[in-house]
C-alpha cells in the first residue's frame, strides 16, 4: 500500500438528494471523498470495506436509480439517460439495462462447480443474469422463421471480479510498451516497428513520413491507439474505473460525476459544476471518491488459484494444452515488471503513470501474487489480452464490424464458472472449445481430432483452475470504521 499522509480532514461530500421521512438514500450523507483517500484519512481496508458496500448496496430513486423522464424529442432512446422503462413501470427497463439494483445482483456465483452452487462476492453471473445492451427487435417467436428467436443487441454473461489487479498490471504495462514502441515509430519515420509486449505480438506500426501519419494496417489484437483494454468481453475498458464508471451507468442508471461533469474533458470532476443529464432530480450519484473505493475493492480481490497437477491424467492435460496450441492465447502466465498497481484519477489511457493518487503492493495481502526475484508477481490468468477474431458462429447480432471480435478469456477459474463464452452458450467445457471459429478454428479441430482419453486429459487439466476459495474473507463482518457503518442498507 503507498504511504501517506495521515492528516485527519473531515472533508463533507456535495449536497445530495433528500429522501423522505421514514426513507433514506443507501449511500447515505457520510460519504467517502477522493481527497479523503489520496491523504490517508481512511486505511486500505476501511477503503475496500467501502467499495465492498458501494458494490453491494441495492441503489433507490433517492441515490439516483434509474435514467428519469425521457426526452421524446431526442431520438436516441437507447443510450444510458434517456432509456424508457419496460410496461410503464416507472423503473426498471430490463432490455438495454435499468436491470439491477446492485453490482452484487450479477457477480455472487464463486463456484458452479459443485451442487448447490457456492456463492459469494465478486463472482460470475448465471444466465438469469446476462445483461443484454442495445437491441430495438427481438423476434420471440421466430415470425422470420429463421429457426431461432432474432435479436441485434448484444448478449453478456457476467465475468467474475477475482484477481482484477494482476490482469490491470498487466494491461497497464503492455499499454506502456506499446507507447513506448509508437513513439520509437515517430522517431524513425519510413521504418517498420514491431510491436509487443511480454511475449505478446501485436503487429507492425510505421510512421509514413509522406502522409505525416501513423501507419497502423499493420496492428494486431489491440487497437489503433495501442491501448491494451483487459476488461469486458469485447476488451474494451482499460481499467476496472472505466468497467464501473460503464457498468454503474448502463445497470442502474447510476452517473458518475466525472463523467457528466466533466466540462473540460480532463476525466476529472470540476469543481461546482452539478449537472444532471438525466432529469431524475439527484445530482452527485457517484462521486469520484466512491469509484476509487470500488476500484481498490476489485483490483484487491483475492487471485485465482491453480490446483496442483498431481494426478496423470491433469499432467498429461497440461502437456496437451501446449501441444494443441491451445497456449498460444491463452497464455498460461505473465510475469509483471513491477510489483506496483498504480491507480490514477483522472486516468490517461495512453500514460498509465499520469495522476497516480495510490499504489498496491500485488505480492502483499490481501492479493499475494507470488514475486519473482527482482521482477515483479507471476498472473496465472491463461490469456494474452488480445482481441481475436473467433468466426461467425459466435458472432453477436448487431451488425458492427467487431461483431465477432472478442478478447481472449482468461482461463484461471474456468472449473467453478460455468456456463461459457461471452453469452454463456456453452454448458460444458467440451461445448466451449468446440465453438472456437475463425482464429480459433484451430483450437476446435485439434480437440476434436484427440482420442478420447487425451480429451479427458485436457479437461481434467482445465478443471484445476479454480476460483478462490473464501474470496474476500478479510472483510467478512469486520466494522472498519469506514463511512458506510452508520448507514442502514434497507
Amino acid at each position: 500500500m503507498k504511504k501517506t499522509s495521515l492528516a485527519l480532514l473531515a472533508l463533507v461530500g456535495p449536497a445530495f438528494g433528500q429522501a423522505p421521512a421514514g426513507e433514506s438514500t443507501v449511500l447515505g450523507n457520510n460519504r467517502i471523498t477522493q481527497n479523503q483517500i489520496q491523504t490517508g484519512f481512511y486505511t486500505l481496508k476501511q477503503i475496500r470495506k467501502t467499495g465492498l458496500m458501494i458494490f453491494s448496496a441495492p441503489f433507490n430513486v433517492h441515490d439516483g436509480y434509474g435514467d428519469g423522464p425521457i426526452d421524446p424529442f431526442n431520438p436516441d432512446k437507447t443510450s444510458p439517460g434517456n432509456r424508457p422503462n419496460m410496461q410503464d413501470n416507472g423503473t426498471f427497463l430490463r432490455v438495454n439495462g435499468l436491470d439491477s439494483q446492485a453490482c452484487l445482483e450479477c457477480h455472487t456465483v464463486v463456484s458452479n462447480a459443485s451442487i448447490p452452487a457456492k456463492l459469494g462476492v465478486g463472482g460470475v453471473g448465471g444466465i438469469a443474469a446476462t445483461a443484454m445492451p442495445g437491441p430495438t427487435d427481438i423476434d420471440i417467436d421466430d415470425s422470420d422463421d429463421n429457426g431461432f428467436a432474432s435479436y441485434n443487441g448484444r448478449l453478456i454473461n457476467p465475468p467474475f471480479l477475482f484477481g482484477a489487479g494482476g490482469v490491470e498490471l498487466v494491461g497497464k504495462e503492455m499499454t506502456e510498451d506499446l507507447q513506448l514502441q509508437k513513439a520509437l515509430a515517430l522517431a524513425s519515420p519510413d521504418t517498420v516497428v514491431p510491436l509487443s509486449s511480454h511475449g505478446v505480438s501485436f503487429g507492425t506500426i510505421l510512421f509514413d513520413s509522406g502522409a505525416n501519419d501513423f501507419d497502423t494496417s499493420g496492428v494486431q489484437g489491440v487497437a489503433t491507439d495501442l491501448v491494451v483494454r483487459p476488461f469486458g468481453r469485447k476488451g474494451d475498458n482499460s481499467s476496472i474505473r472505466k468497467f464501473d464508471i460503464g457498468a454503474l451507468r448502463f445497470h442502474q442508471g447510476m452517473q458518475p460525476e466525472e463523467i457528466v461533469d466533466d466540462m473540460d474533458g480532463d476525466g476529472a470532476s470540476d469543481p461546482g459544476v452539478d449537472n444532471d443529464p438525466d432529469g431524475d432530480g439527484v445530482f452527485n450519484e457517484i462521486m469520484p471518491g466512491e469509484l476509487s473505493a470500488m476500484h481498490l475493492f476489485a483490483v484487491t480481490s483475492d487471485r485465482p488459484r491453480v490446483k496442483t497437477n498431481s494426478d496423470p491424467a491433469e499432467i498429461q492435460g497440461r502437456a496437451l494444452f501446449t501441444s494443441e496450441g491451445c497456449a498460444s492465447c491463452h497464455v498460461p502466465l505473465m510475469i509483471t515488471r513491477s510489483r506496483q498497481l498504480k491507480l490514477a484519477y483522472p486516468e490517461v489511457e495512453t500514460d498509465p503513470s499520469a495522476n497516480v493518487y495510490y499504489t498496491i503492493n500485488l505480492n502483499e495481502a490481501p492479493t499475494k501474487f507470488r514475486r519473482v526475484p527482482g521482477k515483479g508477481v507471476v498472473v496465472r490468468m491463461f490469456s494474452d489480452l488480445k482481441h481475436h477474431d473467433m468466426g461467425p458462429g459466435l458472432a453477436e447480432s448487431t451488425g458492427a464490424p467487431d461483431a465477432s471480435l472478442f478478447i481472449t478469456p482468461r482461463l484461471w477459474g474456468i472449473a467453478d464458472t460455468a456456463p461459457y463464452l461471452h453469452d454463456g452458450r456453452a454448458l460444458t467445457l467440451s461445448e466451449a472449445i468446440q465453438a472456437h471459429g475463425g482464429e480459433g478454428q484451430f483450437a476446435a479441430d485439434n480437440f476434436n481430432a484427440l482420442r478420447n482419453g487425451q480429451k479427458a486429459a485436457l479437461l481434467a487439466f482445465l478443471r484445476t483452475l479454480r476460483t478462490p476459495t473464501a474470496p474476500f474473507s478479510d472483510l467478512d463482518n469486520q466494522s472498519t470504521g469506514g463511512p458506510f457503518n452508520d448507514v442502514p442498507m434497507f
